[in-house]
């Protein structure tokens, strides 16, 4: 979840306010002083979290809720607004042919931050391509060419030790491809070689793009890293890399708009898709428990082939439903990222779940169910009815499954059968329409 602990104390003061009886000028000292204590311990300076709170103070004691709102909607508001405009402004991110440079300090994620800029740009419709330029890292090449292999996109590397001439016979050879992506090197600091060769690579290349990366776990560390390297080669914005689970990712926010650099990316995340264009409205609204359907419905779409939805849509409206069709689902489901995550995107995500739900078990539990599947044969998957003990025997040793599992599954399908069937007909178009819209189609 991003910025886990921050977000849980800003949901909890906003929970607090609307569980008060009456609003009044107490009310809003006590929510003041849990923003304040809640984004001091996100590593928020501290000069900033108090002209943040005492203008939230201000317009929650001298506005009056507009017609339609209660005092507390009203307040809730302001909290969303102030925070919003806190964090920076929404960034402009071009989709079409364009050449990105990505710099940054050693560590700081550019060669994985590269692989999730192709994945973006190709789901966008366009053909990116990776040029390694990273000439001190050995492993850097490699894991470059190992992404490209992962996403199906070309990748240019060297063993030049030219960074230059590789980006000019890179950019050569790859120049049939819409968005060209250069990785370059890092140091432990940012000395003088650094910045030479960063200097040269930004004049051999003339990027559209130079974006710098950051980890979020840098704190507030990351105003003196953007305006250095802003002084350098003029950054066009910040990719923050490990947004997810860090408690300092407000200060490295709060540091990149201090400086005016626009944040245009953040990853949140380990795999190729887990990276987001940063929007302050819905990064906040996410944040406080607002959440976010329309970067759940970009997931949902990610995660559902158009092919696939209309398949199960055919399905379903002719009363079959099958383990195949239930294999299906749990892909999908696995595709859209941690349930922690989906969950948070929904209004009142951080609301508490009941008593003994872990939704790191349930997870768990898909995985396996989907191992069990696999072990099925044809037959079985298309006529669950005739598994037998010594069926379910054989699957559980296939799969390392344990039977009782196998059959709690084999007991959830059949609900979901029951469902599929009920939904036949009628319903099944409605919910076809339904499917359609969720995914984005």
């Amino acid at each position: 979840m991003v910025l886990e602990k921050l977000g849980s104390g800003l949901k909890n003061a906003i929970r607090k306010l609307t569980n008060a009886g009456y609003v009044d000028a107490k009310v809003v000292d006590e929510l003041v002083r849990d923003i304040q204590r809640t984004l001091l311990s996100g590593d928020v300076d501290v000069k900033l979290v108090f002209k943040l709170t005492e203008q939230i103070k201000k317009r929650a004691l001298d506005e009056k809720p507009p017609t339609g709102l209660t005092a507390r909607e009203h307040i809730v508001r302001i909290v969303y607004e102030e925070l919003v405009q806190f964090v920076g402004i929404a960034p402009e991110i071009k989709i079409q042919p364009q050449k990105i440079l990505l710099i940054g300090l050693f560590g700081s994620g550019k060669t994985t931050s590269a692989g999730k800029l192709a994945n973006f740009f190709q789901r966008k419709g366009l053909k990116p391509a990776l040029i390694g330029c990273d000439i001190h890292r050995p492993a850097a090449m490699a894991q470059l060419e190992q992404l490209g292999k992962q996403l199906n996109v070309p990748v240019y590397t060297s063993s030049e030790k030219d960074a230059n001439k590789i980006a000019r016979d890179g950019s050569q050879k790859l120049s049939k491809n819409d968005v060209l992506i250069f990785d370059s090197s890092g140091r432990d600091a940012l000395d003088g070689d650094l910045a030479d060769e960063i200097k040269q690579l930004e004049a051999t290349i003339a990027p559209d793009e130079v974006l710098l990366t950051l980890p979020a776990d840098i704190g507030q560390a990351a105003g003196p890293q953007v305006s250095e390297f802003n002084r350098l080669v003029g950054i066009t914005g910040v990719l923050l890399t490990k947004l997810d689970g860090t408690a300092r990712g407000g200060g490295a926010i709060t540091a990149c708009a201090i400086t005016g650099s626009p944040i245009k990316f953040i990853g949140v995340g380990e795999k190729m898709t887990a990276l987001e264009i940063f929007s302050p409205e819905r990064f906040i609204s996410r944040l406080i428990g607002m959440g976010d359907l329309q970067a759940l419905m970009e997931r949902a779409k990610d995660a559902i082939d158009e092919k696939d939805v209309k398949k199960i849509q055919s399905r379903l409206q002719s009363g079959k439903f099958t383990l195949s069709d239930f294999y299906e689902q749990i892909k999908s489901m696995q595709k859209m990222g941690p349930l922690s995550g989906v969950m948070n995107m929904l209004p009142g995500g951080g609301m508490k779940l009941p008593k003994g739900v872990d939704l790191s078990a349930q997870e768990d539990k898909m995985k396996r169910w989907k191992f069990a599947i696999e072990s099925f044969t044809p037959e079985e998957k298309e006529n669950p009815e005739i598994l037998n003990s010594s069926r379910i025997e054989r699957i559980s040793r296939g799969s390392g499954v344990p039977e009782s599992e196998i059959r709690l599954m084999l007991n959830q399908f059949k609900k979901a059968k029951k469902v599929a069937k009920m939904m036949s007909g009628g319903r099944g178009n409605m919910l076809g329409r339904l499917m359609k819209k969720f995914g984005g189609r």
